[in-house]
This record gives C-alpha cells, structure tokens and sequence, in this order.
C-alpha cells in the first residue's frame, strides 16, 4: 500500500471513531484521534492499562501546540536542542478530554518532524494520542515484526510498512516543564 493510500485509510479510521497502528518518529504506536473520548477508552481497554497513566499526543506545528498549551520559553529551547525526539509535559491543556490529562492535568505532547504522521495530523484538523504498540508492561517495538500479531488483531487499520526497518529510536525524551522555567527530566 502506498503512503498515500495508508494515510487515506488511517484518516477514515480516525474520523469514524477508531484506533490504528502507525509508525511514529520513534516506535510504532497505537492513536486515534486525541479528542474522541470512546476511542481514547478504546485504546486503554487494547493495551489492558490503567486510566490513571495518561498518553502521549503529537501535533504537528508550532501553531497547534500553542493552541493546546502555553509553551514557556524553556520548551522552544528544549525542542531545538535535542537531538533525539522529546516529549514535554506542560502543565495544563485546553480543548482535550480529561480521559488524556494525567491526575495533575498536565500533558505530554511531542511535536512530530515525519511526515506521515505530519500529514495525518494536518489532514484529520486534531492531534493524535501515541502510545507504544504493546502491552502494558511488555518491551516496546523497536520495528513492525515485533508487534504482537494480537495487538495488530485489535487496531482497527494496520499503517503496512513493507521494509520493516528498525527504529532509530527507541522512545522520546520526556521532560516535565514548569511555566516557571523549571524542568525535570523523566526518561532521557
């Protein structure tokens, strides 16, 4: 399947309500649309996690992420100077589901540089929820062959990746910001 026809069909998953199975600019990940509250319980039920621990959410420009979240000074920072991907938790979210809010209300949200995942983001107007393609629990997918074929079963449209090509990282960088300037590193 081409990468048009992956992103056509992972649009028309997403809108009418379900999950999918995509390559992220770190693992393969399991999302849906990160305002659809049923899809959201989808996904907790899939990977058999406990509501309390919340998700990921990639956006796909400067703009949409400020429409979510107050992005303090430090995050810009952040964002340019790492060079692996990197998650930042802020502290508080406008327009999202309590569903995808940790117990503070804080979020993480990763800005994504690939361009599928750039493109299904602009096409479907809403972020994404990202979250391991896996178990709760279980080691994360380093490349497409490594998901369980249960957890491929589940999804509702499988994004086909024919090269299987390992990961050239094995998960973001998630950093927790304050809009005071104060920052603690969660996972380097």
């Amino acid at each position: 399947m081409s990468d048009q026809n992956n992103i056509t069909k992972a649009l028309e998953t997403l809108k009418n309500g379900g999950t999918i199975l995509y390559p992220t600019d770190t693992i393969w990940g399991i999302g849906c649309d990160a305002t659809n509250v049923e899809a959201i319980a989808k996904i907790f039920d899939l990977k058999k996690r406990d509501p309390s621990q919340s998700f990921i959410i990639l956006v796909e420009t400067e703009k949409r992420l400020q429409d979510l979240v107050d992005v303090p000074e430090i995050a810009w920072d952040i964002m340019d100077m790492s060079e692996k991907p990197v998650t930042l938790i802020y502290e508080k979210a406008e327009g999202l589901p309590k569903e995808l809010l940790a117990e503070d209300g804080s979020i993480a949200i990763r800005l994504v540089k690939t361009d599928f995942c750039k493109k299904v983001i602009t096409k479907l107007n809403k972020p994404l929820v990202s979250t391991s393609a896996n178990f709760s629990g279980e080691k994360s997918p380093m490349k497409f062959s490594d998901i369980s074929d249960e957890i491929k079963k589940a999804v509702d449209f499988v994004v086909e990746d024919p090269e299987d090509k390992v990961s050239e990282f094995p998960g973001s960088s998630i950093i927790k910001i304050w809009k005071d300037g104060r920052i603690k590193v969660i996972r380097e």
